[in-house]
């Protein structure tokens, strides 16, 4: 996130594309709440009628995949209304011709056309949030999931941009992260193209002085992403893998190419706190130990560095992720010994100067967030401040251009795949809870009623979705909130797994797979 979690409530607009925040991100969907009855205008722009609707001023409820059409055409009508922030763009930025000339047949009636979307309610929402003095973005995997997740959050980074959105308290481009300490992780350079700190593996400069600080020679080449990996063992070119803290049986796309790229493996290792449908599969298990099992840091989503403290002793032979690492490696013959946990983010202070002025002591009670490169800095609420480090952002054009599978005559309806409120992730902590399994204790497909009646399917019924990868029978739950012609399938219940059926095609840029758009088919159990 550009911004911090607390200047949310003064926005004075909130724009919310692709994120189901009161169900994914509960507490934050509580500030954006308290924003509104502060008076602040909401836009929801989502495929469902989420919970958030009720509290928006307009809900762009939009095809799915169709995002970067309607963001376009919601610029179009900036600069046809002249509502964009001229000082702030020849100040601060650079490309804005080549992106207004890119906008100009974005209109409003061809937004309606590709999106769905009222042409009157694109000229609102742009109109909303270009008058607005402090407006926020926020986005999950809604954004992200795609075939063109990439040009999804540049059409974002576009808009902010364009309306002087960035560098100022409660506005700013703002990704909530899908998992606790995905953000830490990603800053430790836990992706193939970086080093700790987002610093390229392919820089002779950085190389050289992580092999100093290491004390070891490095690749200069990048590794895979997570979908490579699973792709290259399915072909037979990638032979071991160790997976920490991750169910990819479940959660990656299209379940029966995974589980066939894992078998296919000469050796599977897994690192977890429970026996998952992955590690069911593994050569060897490491029992790991849990958030109130270990001591260390935690990043969440506004950038802000966190302690975490042991309360109680891993059980049995768990063991802290740490301590694992550290034996393997050193058994490997890389000796890697430290004294104390504290002496690892120590460690990340120097390889990461935003971070360099952080110890366990300043971050005792509410932790700081970076950057923070010098003892006596406060911290960062929010990036961009007067103004952006190393280079002027440029604008990055972009045209929209449709999902990689779309429906058809066998395929009528398109998928979308999400989060409910009681269940996280593939519901390897959540589903052990009776009172939470008491609540929502199975999968379901949220199907529009006219697609129900069409159908023949009634309220609670049997239903068998299918795809071009496989099949699933779970219950049909007939309900307004997706739009007609779409369904809605909650992706934690491996019974009915709803990554039995999405597909494997990814964003060319980032890798990340297309979980929210594919092409399905319903059918009652009873008419099968």
């Amino acid at each position: 996130m550009t911004n911090s979690y607390e200047e949310i409530k003064d926005n004075d607009v909130l724009l919310v594309i692709g994120s189901n925040t009161t169900e994914t991100h509960p507490i934050i969907g509580l500030e954006m709440k308290k924003a509104v009855r502060r008076g602040a205008k909401l836009i929801v722009i989502d495929p469902r009628k989420i919970e958030l609707v009720r509290w928006s001023h307009d809900h762009l409820q939009l095809k799915p995949g169709t995002d970067v059409a309607l963001l376009n055409c919601i610029m179009n009508v900036i600069i046809q209304e002249n509502l964009a922030d001229k000082t702030y763009i020849d100040e601060r930025t650079q490309g804005y011709p080549a992106l207004a000339r890119s906008l100009e047949g974005y209109t409003p009636e061809y937004g309606e056309e590709v999106t769905g979307v009222a042409r009157e309610k694109i000229i609102d929402a742009a109109r909303t949030y270009a008058r607005a003095s402090k407006a926020g973005i926020y986005y999950t995997m809604g954004i992200t999931q795609h075939t063109h997740g990439t040009d999804n959050v540049f059409a974002i980074a576009n808009l902010a941009l364009m309306t002087g959105n960035l560098g100022r308290r409660s506005t700013g481009v703002n990704p909530l992260r899908g998992q606790n300490n995905v953000q830490g992780s990603t800053d430790m350079g836990c992706v193939p193209p970086f080093y700790p700190g987002y610093q390229s593996v392919a820089s002779p400069e950085v190389k050289a002085r992580f092999e100093r600080l290491w004390r070891a020679q490095l690749s200069s080449t990048p590794g895979l992403t997570a979908t490579e990996m699973v792709d290259a063992a399915a072909e037979g070119n990638f032979r071991a893998l160790y997976i920490k803290g991750e169910n990819p049986v479940v959660s990656d796309p299209d379940m029966q190419h995974t589980v066939k790229a894992l078998q296919n493996l000469d050796f599977l290792v897994v690192q977890d706190i429970f026996m998952t449908e992955t590690a069911r599969m593994a050569d060897v298990i490491l029992p790991a130990a849990c958030f109130a099992e270990k001591e260390g840091t935690f990043t969440n989503s506004e950038r802000r560095v966190q302690r975490v403290r042991k309360a109680v002793e891993p059980p049995g032979e768990a063991r802290e992720d740490s301590w694992i690492i550290a034996s393997l490696s050193s058994s490997m013959g890389y000796d890697i010994s430290y004294d104390r946990i504290e002496d690892v983010f120590q460690e990340a202070g120097k390889a990461w100067p935003a971070l360099g002025g952080m110890d366990y002591q300043r971050l005792e009670h509410r932790g700081l967030q970076w950057p923070c490169p010098t003892s006596d800095h406060p911290g960062t609420p929010y990036l961009f401040k007067g103004a952006f480090p190393k280079r002027i952002p440029a604008f990055t054009p972009v045209d929209y251009r449709p999902s990689e599978e779309l429906p058809d005559s066998e395929y009528p309806l398109v998928l979308n795949t999400g989060r409910e409120l009681f269940n996280y992730h593939t519901g390897t902590m959540t589903r052990r809870s009776p009172a939470v399994n008491k609540v929502m204790p199975r999968g379901y497909v949220e199907i529009h009623p006219e697609d129900a009646r069409r159908l023949g399917i009634d309220k609670d019924q049997l239903v068998r979705v299918s795809s071009r990868r496989g099949s699933i029978d779970i219950h049909g739950l007939v309900s307004n909130r997706p739009l007609q012609g779409t369904v809605f399938i909650p992706f934690h219940f491996t019974e009915a797994a709803a990554n039995m059926l999405t597909n494997t095609a990814v964003d060319p840029i980032a890798r990340i797979p297309e979980l929210k758009v594919c092409a399905v088919k319903l059918e009652p159990i009873e008419n099968t």
